[in-house]
C-alpha cells in the first residue's frame, strides 16, 4: 500500500462497536472484494471491500474476518483467515500478509489461512443461532454483479439452512456515520492531498488547455502524495459540459471565457474526500460568472451553518431549497410566479439546481450514515451546491467536506482550498 499503515488501535475500536450490537449467539462474516478481470488475463486494481477494512484494515484479495462475542474459546472471538502466501507468489505478485503481519494490522490475534476457513467456520457454526450477512442495502446502491459476499451468502443458506439470518448493514450504517478521530484525520490527509492538485491547477488552466490534461496533473499530485489517484472518477467539464452532472469523457478543449466545472479529490488509505471547484478558463470571472457564482458560495455557506446535531435530512435539504430559491430569484432564473405556482414535489429551484446539497462521505465517497435519524457530532458531509444554466452554457458547482461539531458550525476539513472569488483570480493571475 502507498500509505502509512494505520494505528491498529482504530480497527480494534471498530470491531468493539460491531459487536457490541450483536445478538446473543450470533456470529457475523465479512468478505474481502473479488479482483474484477477484464478480457484475457488482465484484471481491474483490487479495491478493498470498505467493510472489512473498516473492521479489521486487511487491505488485501481472499480474505475473510469473524466476530463471534460468544465463541467458547475466546481465542474465536475475532478471527481473520488470509490467504497464505509462499515464494512463488510474493516473486509473481508480491508478498501478502504473514499471520504475524495481519495481526499487526488487524490488532487481531487468531489468523489462519484461508484454506482452514471451511472447517473452522463449521465448527463455529455448531455454537451459534444467528449469522449475520453483509448484504449491500446502501440507498444509492444498483449492482447488478454477484460479488463474493453474495457468493458467500448462498453457499452459506445451502449448507446452514436452520441458522437464523440478520443484517450487518444497521449495524454498520450506525457506527460508519460517526467517525473515530483517526478517521477524520485520515480524510484531512485526503483533503490535503487535494488542496495540493487544486493549486497546481490554478497555474496550468489557460485557454487552449485540454480537460485530460487537468486531470494529468492531478494524476500526478495525488501520486505523490502517496494517494491511490482519485476517490471516484473525475468529472473536468468545460463550457456547457458542466451541465452534464456527471461528465466522465474530460475530452474537450478549454476555451477563453468559459468556466471549468471540476469535480475532482485524492483518496487517502482507502478514505475518500470530494471536492467541487468551478473557475475561469482564462482567470477572470465575467460580472455574470461571478454573480451566479457567488450566488452558489452564498448557498453553500447558509447550507453549511445548517449542519448541526440534531438537524433532520429531509428538512435540511427544504430549508437549503428555500435558500437556492432566493439566489434565484436574485439572479432573474426564477420570478414570483414561478414559486407560486411550483410542484411541491419538483419545486421551482430544481430546474437549476436538480441534485441534493449534502451526502455522507469517508471509506466510500457516498458514504455509510443514517439518513432518518437527527444528525450527529463527527458526521462527516459534503456541502455541494450547485447553478446549472444550459442556456447560457455555465453550470457552476461548490464543494467541501465538513465534520460536524457538538457546538458550533462544523469543521471545514477543505478550509484552506482556495473558494472566493477575488483569491482564485489573484492565484491564477500570479
Amino acid at each position: 500500500m502507498k500509505y502509512e499503515q494505520i494505528p491498529n488501535s482504530l480497527f480494534i475500536k471498530n470491531r468493539k462497536k460491531f459487536m457490541d450490537r450483536m445478538q446473543p449467539k450470533s456470529i457475523a462474516v465479512f468478505n474481502s472484494n473479488d479482483i474484477y478481470p477484464i478480457s484475457a488475463d488482465s484484471t481491474m486494481p483490487f479495491e478493498q471491500h470498505r467493510d472489512i477494512f473498516y473492521l479489521s484494515g486487511a487491505d488485501q484479495e481472499e480474505t475473510i474476518l469473524i466476530l463471534f462475542p460468544d465463541a467458547m474459546d475466546k481465542k474465536h472471538r475475532e478471527v481473520l483467515f488470509v490467504r497464505e502466501t509462499n515464494e512463488h507468489i510474493a516473486i509473481w505478485e508480491g508478498a501478502k500478509l504473514t499471520k504475524e503481519q495481519a495481526t499487526k494490522v488487524s490488532g487481531i490475534e487468531t489468523i489462519y489461512w484461508l484454506s482452514d476457513f471451511d472447517k473452522i467456520f463449521f465448527d463455529l457454526m455448531t455454537e451459534t443461532d444467528t449469522i449475520y450477512f453483509n448484504t449491500n442495502e446502501h440507498y444509492r446502491q444498483a449492482v447488478e454483479l454477484q460479488t463474493r459476499e453474495d457468493r458467500f451468502i448462498l453457499e452459506c443458506k445451502r449448507k446452514y439452512p436452520a441458522h437464523r439470518v440478520a443484517k450487518s448493514f444497521p449495524i454498520l450504517q450506525e457506527i460508519r456515520g460517526l467517525k473515530e478521530p483517526e478517521e477524520i484525520a485520515l480524510m484531512q490527509t485526503a483533503c490535503d492531498i487535494t488542496e495540493k492538485g487544486f493549486r497546481r491547477l490554478l497555474g496550468f488552466i489557460k485557454p487552449g488547455v485540454w480537460e485530460y490534461e487537468i486531470e494529468a496533473e492531478l494524476s500526478h499530485e495525488f501520486l505523490r502524495n502517496r494517494s491511490k489517484g482519485f476517490a471516484y472518477a473525475p468529472i473536468i467539464a468545460s463550457g456547457n459540459n458542466a451541465n452534464v452532472l456527471h461528465y466522465l469523457e474530460n475530452n474537450q478543449q478549454c476555451k477563453d471565457g468559459d468556466m471549468i466545472l471540476m469535480d475532482v479529490a485524492a483518496e487517502y488509505a482507502n478514505y475518500s474526500s470530494d471536492l467541487t471547484r468551478t473557475i475561469p478558463v482564462n482567470g477572470k470571472f465575467t460580472q455574470r460568472q461571478k454573480d451566479v457564482y457567488n450566488a452558489v458560495l452564498n448557498v453553500k455557506k447558509e447550507a453549511t451553518t445548517m449542519l448541526v446535531p440534531g438537524a433532520i435530512w429531509a428538512e435540511y435539504h427544504k430549508e437549503c431549497g428555500k435558500v437556492m430559491t432566493s439566489e434565484l430569484l436574485g439572479l432573474g432564473l426564477l420570478d414570483k410566479a414561478d414559486v407560486q405556482n411550483e410542484n411541491k414535489d419538483w419545486p421551482a429551484y430544481k430546474k437549476y439546481f436538480m441534485h441534493g446539497t449534502s451526502h455522507h462521505i469517508g471509506l466510500n465517497t457516498h458514504d455509510y450514515g443514517e439518513l432518518k435519524t437527527p444528525m450527529k457530532a463527527n458526521m462527516v458531509f459534503t456541502v455541494e451546491p450547485g447553478i446549472y444554466i444550459p442556456e447560457e452554457k455555465m453550470g457552476i458547482r461548490l464543494e467541501d467536506d465538513v465534520v460536524i461539531q457538538e457546538s458550533g458550525e462544523p469543521f471545514n476539513l477543505m478550509g484552506n482550498i482556495p473558494i472566493e472569488v477575488e483569491e482564485i483570480e489573484a492565484l491564477m493571475n500570479a
